[in-house]
């Protein structure tokens, strides 16, 4: 299973109300990307996976309406056995576990129409939310690793 969440409406925020994984922006304050991805996850979602199994990172992906020339995106895998109930910061609007073998068996399969266009992208619907966009593009990565 993989732990999402949905991000809380707020204007001028483009992912305002979409499904992601936990994560955010670089600070000075950060080691490394490790440290940032470490406090965004305790940050957004109270979950502490600095004790938690690191087994690595996915390469660096851009979100699509960034640009290569714009927020790079690096994704860090952390596994547990124990059980983790998120709790909702500031950003997170609610949390839940999606468990990716529905999503590699195609089971959730479905898309999305980007409000206002006539654009659609390939999602996964799993119990009233949809996942899309660059949370399903790192997603997918992860499943073509065999995960």
């Amino acid at each position: 299973r993989v732990l999402l969440m949905k991000r809380n409406e707020r204007a001028h925020d483009p992912w305002s109300g979409h499904i992601s994984l936990p994560g955010g922006g670089y600070e000075a304050a950060d080691v490394h990307l490790l440290a940032t991805a470490i406090r965004e996850t305790r940050e957004e979602l109270q979950v502490d996976v600095s004790s938690m199994r690191h087994l690595g990172n996915l390469p660096p992906t851009h979100p699509m309406t960034a640009g290569p020339n714009g927020i790079q995106v690096t994704p860090f895998v952390f596994v547990t056995t124990l059980a983790v109930t998120p709790v909702c910061g500031d950003e997170a609007a609610a949390a839940f576990w999606m468990p990716l073998e529905l999503a590699a068996s195609g089971q959730l399969d479905g898309h999305y129409e980007y409000p206002k266009t006539q654009m659609k992208f390939k999602a996964w619907m799993f119990e009233g939310h949809t996942i899309w966009g660059l949370t399903w593009r790192i997603l997918g990565d992860l499943i073509a690793l065999g995960a």
